[in-house]
């Protein structure tokens, strides 16, 4: 067993549950292969976990007690099971399972659609990890098939049957098409889900835009809720054309509603300037920063977002803005919609702010896991 002796300092942190050790905080360059077991001590403090040479997180901890075998990840996969009964309760069937350092297994997340699992490993450390994974998802409930996206993006199959084409899931009472092997993450973002039953509660009547739509959650939510009219956009054709199907497949008449192919942050610029307005405006664009040195850029490019959506906003009207950049925090987020409203001459009164649901939570010793901010506001002329 390799031992890393890290700084003292580091020891209350680590004691806490942090499961992360940065590169820079490991003395030396340890010539080590990614997915070496280590052990490592921080004042007396020691944990097991796996060397990553190529990832700015040096070790991902899994243990105090030794290095985890087939029945300890089964443990943790039980364990997370047992956490989603309630989601599971309703009328659901598409949600997240594992969530990487959550439920104690660090660099892996599971999404469950119906009878199909959906592994995605964001280290190459953690692959070897990935079958004793496998095996206790089907262990704990009948399954047909799981697939595998590692880090670098290609989807292979993991056991069982690989997913049809036209798999189905229900989310809360609606149906979503759900593309295993084609689709972005795992093929479905489950971390709206209940921000999506928030807004459906506020459109009735109300015209909808919403922006960066992706497979039409938010708008089938909306409509839903008595919206009456969606406009629809993403820069994807493809998550376009699955808006449209999951609308059709939830008995929603596409043609009454526009879908557009466009860059959204031209087409919000183009709106605002030509005064456009809707009731209901959605902003859910996917991250904008992949590490700390983008977060100015992200933090400049939501400005310009909420800007112009709020601009396309009927006076009254609402915005549901979301961020999912882990590295912008929650008062960032609420400091930009202010700067925002302000540069649009408009007040934004918040009416609601949430993360994530159940199937996403968050440890207290590891505030890293929290990346979703979703704020509901409306938006009012200045006095």
């Amino acid at each position: 067993m390799i031992r890393l002796d890290l700084p003292a300092d580091l020891k209350a942190s680590l004691s806490r549950g942090h499961p992360w050790v940065y590169r820079n905080q490991v003395p030396g360059d340890p010539d080590l292969p990614t997915g070496t077991w280590v052990q490592v001590n921080s004042g007396g403090w020691t944990g097991y976990g796996l060397w990553d040479a190529h990832s700015p997180i040096g070790v991902r901890l899994f243990s105090r007690h030794g290095v985890p075998d087939a029945a300890w990840v089964a443990a943790r996969v039980g364990e997370a099971w047992e956490a989603r009964a309630p989601v599971r309760a309703g009328s659901t069937t598409g949600y997240r399972w594992v969530y990487g350092e959550s439920d104690g297994l660090p660099g892996i997340v599971v999404d469950l659609y119906g009878e199909f699992a959906a592994v995605h490993s964001y280290a190459a450390a953690v692959e070897d990890l990935v079958p004793w994974v496998a095996d206790a998802l089907h262990a704990h409930t009948p399954l047909q098939g799981i697939v595998w996206r590692p880090a670098d993006g290609e989807v292979r199959p993991l056991w069982g049957r690989p997913p049809p084409p036209d798999l189905v899931v229900e989310e809360q009472g609606l149906l979503f098409h759900a593309d295993l092997l084609a689709g972005q993450k795992t093929g479905l973002y489950f971390d709206q889900r209940d921000n999506r039953r928030t807004l459906a509660a506020w459109c009735e009547g109300q015209a909808v835009l919403d922006c960066f739509c992706y497979t039409g959650a938010f708008a089938l939510y909306a409509l839903r809720g008595g919206a009456a009219s969606v406009t629809a956009c993403d820069g994807a054709a493809g998550a376009i054309e699955a808006a449209r199907r999951n609308m059709a497949l939830n008995g929603f008449d596409a043609e009454e509603h526009t879908f557009l192919v466009a860059d959204v942050f031209q087409l919000l610029e183009r709106y605002a300037g030509e005064g456009r307005r809707f009731d209901v405006v959605v902003l859910d664009p996917p991250s904008l920063a992949r590490s700390r040195e983008g977060r100015r850029a992200a933090e400049r490019a939501y400005l310009r977002l909420n800007r112009w959506a709020m601009q396309c906003v009927r006076p009254g009207g609402l915005l549901a803005s979301a961020s999912c950049t882990s590295q912008v925090p929650p008062e960032t987020f609420r400091e930009i919609l202010g700067e925002a409203a302000r540069r649009a001459g408009r007040r934004l009164l918040i009416l609601h702010e949430a993360g994530q649901p159940a199937d996403h939570p968050v440890p207290a010793h590891f505030p890293e896991a929290r990346y979703l901010k979703f704020i509901l506001g409306r938006l009012l002329s200045l006095p």
